[in-house]
């Protein structure tokens, strides 16, 4: 550009300048998401005393896979099952995201009955729902399971039927086309549905044949509450015998979690 007296002056266009701040914008995004959707990935870690190895076509095979999902599911079977000393912890699933609390290792416990062989799951964590799939793939990939329980919890505000539940939690169950075996409860009643982590495994078992049920109990408490955790005794009276276990709750454990849950739900505290 020529000025009055025709001096001839340097013009750079501010649209490439515009455009190369784009540029590098984009590629810090891309950076930022491609680090987040790999801190997301959800991982099987198994301990030395299981010879599995992962990507591969070596299974683990169980007769039977428990999977908890909810409080009082993972707490019922910390009182009625592994209070009595005959479960090793051989695994966890690792996940992050924006709800989880726990540290890795502590949300998704795998463990082995020392017997039976039998896999128990309690899953004490959010699983978000683009973590959905991976989650199931991951742990049931890795495992040949005969049958599969999935104990639930869910809100009883989301229970939609003419007649109201009540004030006692209800158990309600759904299952499979493989599964033969006959459910301790009605089924869940349309237009109820069960969705979350329960519904993936579900899917994922429906896909590969696998018989599979799961027991959602429908209840108003938000914390470890007794009655609502004996509402999933029937659903493993037939586990619990093959196991030899009398379901019998442990009271030392029980009245733990109790005082847990009440020092959790006071404000003052």
């Amino acid at each position: 550009m020529a000025t009055f007296f025709g001096e001839v002056l340097s013009v750079f266009s501010r649209a490439v300048e515009d455009d190369e701040e784009e540029l590098e914008e984009s590629e810090e995004d891309e950076d930022i998401l491609r680090e987040l959707e790999e801190k997301r990935q959800v991982r099987v870690h198994w301990g030395p005393a299981l010879e599995l190895i992962p990507n591969t076509d070596h299974r683990l095979h169980c007769p039977h896979l428990l999977l908890t999902v909810g409080h009082n599911a993972s707490r019922f079977v910390s009182v009625f099952f592994l209070s009595r000393g005959d479960w090793d912890a051989v695994g966890h699933v690792s996940l992050w995201n924006e709800r989880t609390l726990q540290s890795e290792g502590s949300a998704c416990v795998l463990y082995r009955h020392r017997d039976s062989h039998m896999l128990m799951c309690q899953v004490d964590c959010f699983v978000a729902e683009d973590q959905l799939f991976q989650w199931t793939e991951q742990v049931l990939s890795s495992l040949e399971p005969s049958q599969v329980t999935v104990l639930s919890d869910c809100p009883a505000a989301e229970y939609q039927s003419a007649q109201p539940l009540g004030t006692a939690p209800r158990l309600r169950s759904i299952h499979t086309s493989a599964c033969s075996e006959p459910t301790c409860c009605p089924p869940v009643e349309l237009p109820n549905l069960v969705s979350g982590l329960p519904a993936a495994v579900m899917s994922f078992c429906q896909l590969q044949n696998i018989s599979a049920v799961v027991y959602q109990c429908y209840s108003d408490v938000r914390s470890a509450d007794s009655t609502a955790m004996d509402t999933f005794r029937p659903a493993v009276e037939q586990l619990a015998h093959s196991l030899n276990l009398d379901l019998c709750p442990d009271q030392d454990v029980l009245r733990k979690v109790i005082s847990q849950a009440a020092v959790q739900s006071n404000l003052y505290i």
